[in-house]
């Protein structure tokens, strides 16, 4: 009976305390608040503001529960992909096989990475602002913290910006616009000032029905929410196998001898092409080509008819045939330099060619610059702009553009080998 009466008793304290202070659990996250509040007060405002916070998910969830003070703050675990996937397995999974998951590792394939300066690849800055993406293995982490990069250590974030990780925000095209804006990716400014991204705006503003269609970023490449992505030419604008049509098919190998995926001299496939393919960097078969192409319509026939939608698709693919061809002189030209000895092979390039994953290095030659910026700039506005239905970026920041540059390789190329003095 005495027993009984103590294990009341304790149970009546517990409960006091409970009601008093809150729960154990409880009593920690309070003291993660009142020190945060000072710290990152931010952050807190922000997890109060989340769906976690409603659903109890604590800060311990999160970062562990081995920092306690100030002192030992490096103890907070910080959390990544892996942590997120605790909860959210199915987007993990579909992350990790879509094109964002690769986004560390393209920006460490590129050579000219390691040339650039650190502080432009890691955190938040230049490259390595949007390039961080993609989960990393521990080896990786460690080699990183050993070099003393800051790069960010998760991807989850980008999107769903901590510590609100809101799904609507993630939803929102502008959560888009970070990295998929400027020099050689201009996606937001062309598809904002397209009549996709027109209709979004005055439907936002209220000037369209409730109903009415206005495609986002998410809608087309993230449909339904999921977390995989990918395209069916992909970022670089090349696949395989070649075409039918043997001048396109000639212009493509002369852009994979440029991008240094197929040797110049034999047109025999370099180790690179190895790198491309870890990197699912293009379609390498005409499957898969197909399978990305037709996720694609079957996107678009949900406003328009599926003729009209593979007949606006393949309007695309013939101005990337008619790119290709401007592209090809120009590399031609320039490699003709190389070949003759007017251009002086850089020590780092692996050819007498030029070398597109070499892009803007200090040292190179001008007419090189030329034409990586009509190749990396205006073919890439160009046919991207045609697929995003932007009229001005397709012609006059991206066709016009390549055929000015085309003349001013051609005219430079001319005014080299007039002065070029043999020796």
């Amino acid at each position: 009976m005495f027993a009984k009466r103590m294990i009341s008793a304790l149970i009546a304290l517990l409960w006091t305390a409970v009601l008093a202070f809150g729960s154990p659990v409880q009593a920690e996250e309070n003291e993660c608040i009142a020190c945060h509040e000072k710290v990152s007060p931010g952050l807190v405002s922000d997890w109060r503001a989340s769906k976690h916070s409603g659903e109890e998910v604590s800060c311990s969830d999160c970062h562990g529960d081995k920092h306690k003070t100030a002192k030992d703050a490096n103890l907070a675990r910080l959390p990544d992909e892996h942590v997120c996937a605790e909860c959210h397995e199915d987007q993990f999974d579909q992350f990790v096989k879509g094109k964002h998951n690769l986004g560390w590792y393209t920006l460490n394939a590129m050579p000219i990475t390691h040339m650039e300066p650190d502080v432009l690849m890691e955190g938040g800055k230049g490259c390595g602002g949007c390039h961080n993406m993609g989960v990393k293995s521990e080896a990786q982490k460690k080699d990183q913290r050993d070099k003393g990069y800051h790069y960010q250590n998760n991807s989850c974030d980008e999107c769903h910006t901590r510590h609100v990780f809101s799904k609507k925000e993630a939803q929102d095209p502008r959560a888009c616009q970070q990295c998929h804006m400027g020099y050689d990716h201009p996606q937001w400014e062309m598809w904002s000032s397209s009549k996709h991204g027109t209709r979004f705006f005055v439907k936002q503003a209220g000037n369209l029905p409730e109903g009415a269609a206005a495609p986002t970023c998410q809608l087309c490449h993230l449909p339904g929410g999921t977390h995989e992505n990918r395209t069916a030419w992909g970022f670089l604008g090349v696949r395989l196998p070649l075409p039918e049509d043997k001048q396109w098919a000639a212009d493509r190998v002369t852009i994979l001898k440029a991008l240094g995926v197929l040797n110049p001299e034999t047109g025999k496939p370099t180790a690179r092409l190895e790198v491309i393919k870890a990197g699912d960097m293009v379609r390498l078969t005409e499957k898969a080509w197909n399978t990305e192409r037709e996720k694609m319509i079957k996107t678009c026939t949900a406003c328009h008819a599926e003729q009209y939608a593979r007949q606006q698709l393949e309007m695309g693919d013939q101005l990337m045939k008619n790119a290709d061809r401007l592209m090809a002189d120009g590399i031609e030209t320039v490699a003709t330099l190389y070949k003759d000895g007017i251009i002086k092979k850089p020590d780092h390039y692996s050819f007498a060619y030029p070398d597109f994953l070499y892009f803007k290095q200090t040292g190179g030659s001008y007419i090189d610059q030329v034409l990586f910026r009509m190749y990396m700039k205006y073919r890439m506005r160009t046919y991207q702009g045609v697929f995003h239905s932007n009229p001005d970026y397709a012609y006059w920041y991206g066709w016009a553009a390549m055929t000015k540059s085309l003349g001013e390789i051609q005219e430079l190329a001319r005014t080299m080998r007039a002065t070029h003095k043999v020796k």
